[in-house]
């Protein structure tokens, strides 16, 4: 029975490592490259400049929180990278919104990173502290906000930073037109899919999923305040 449920968890933890809260700043910088790499004085997602700053934000904002909160668990400050005790998640919080903020940091001070991906940076950095503070109080599901915050990117995109429509090359179906519509019901999908994972694996309760779906939304709209 038990070996029954640990296989039946493998499509949630496939889906909880996929849309992993450290990921959303890099799919965040994907999503705006694919609908207006304009913004970026590039023609494409797949432009060499753009390649690079993918790397970039993938390397401070996943990559080196990665490497962090895996040093914790190596002398034993977390028990385990799900860190189902609230008070594991402080550690991993302060160091993630340190780079997180050194990001928002660099971005900002930067002529060639357009105002919108600096927002959207912003928010995560705002998120990311956000949930700390509530994490003191009641534990809140990171990946939630994380997903709040991608649906959030994508809403502001469609009515300040796109076009209605957008085109993907592809090898085998050529050049293919999609309307934002399409992308947002794509976020709302992956969030969906993510919230019902974390439900699935006993990682959170409904309250800490939609508590943190709403942080992660919140965040963005006030990042959207602050600078635009």
């Amino acid at each position: 029975m038990s070996q029954s449920f640990s296989i039946s968890r493998l499509p949630a933890q496939a889906v909880s490592v996929l849309f992993h809260p450290l990921l959303m700043p890099t799919y965040m910088l994907a999503v705006l490259l694919l609908v207006n790499p304009y913004l970026f004085g590039v023609n494409s997602w797949a432009d060499p400049i753009s390649k690079l700053l993918l790397l970039r934000v993938f390397i401070s904002t996943f990559l080196l929180p990665a490497v962090g909160v895996g040093m914790l668990r190596g002398v034993g400050f977390i028990s385990s990278l799900e860190m189902p005790d609230k008070s594991e998640r402080i550690g991993p919080y302060i160091i993630t919104g340190i780079f997180y903020l050194w990001m928002f940091r660099n971005l900002k001070d930067n002529p060639q990173i357009p105002t919108a991906f600096t927002i959207f940076m912003l928010g995560a950095v705002i998120g990311v502290f956000l949930a700390f503070f509530i994490n003191i109080f009641s534990k809140i599901s990171a990946h939630a906000v994380g997903m709040g915050g991608m649906v959030a990117m994508v809403v502001i995109t469609m009515f300040l930073f796109s076009y209605d429509t957008f085109s993907l090359q592809t090898a085998w179906f050529g050049m293919l037109h999609f309307n934002m519509t399409v992308v947002l019901l794509a976020a709302l999908l992956a969030a969906g899919l993510t919230g019902t994972a974390r439900l699935w694996l006993r990682a959170h309760i409904p309250s800490e999923v939609y508590g943190g779906f709403f942080v992660g939304f919140l965040s963005q709209l006030i990042a959207l305040r602050i600078m635009f």
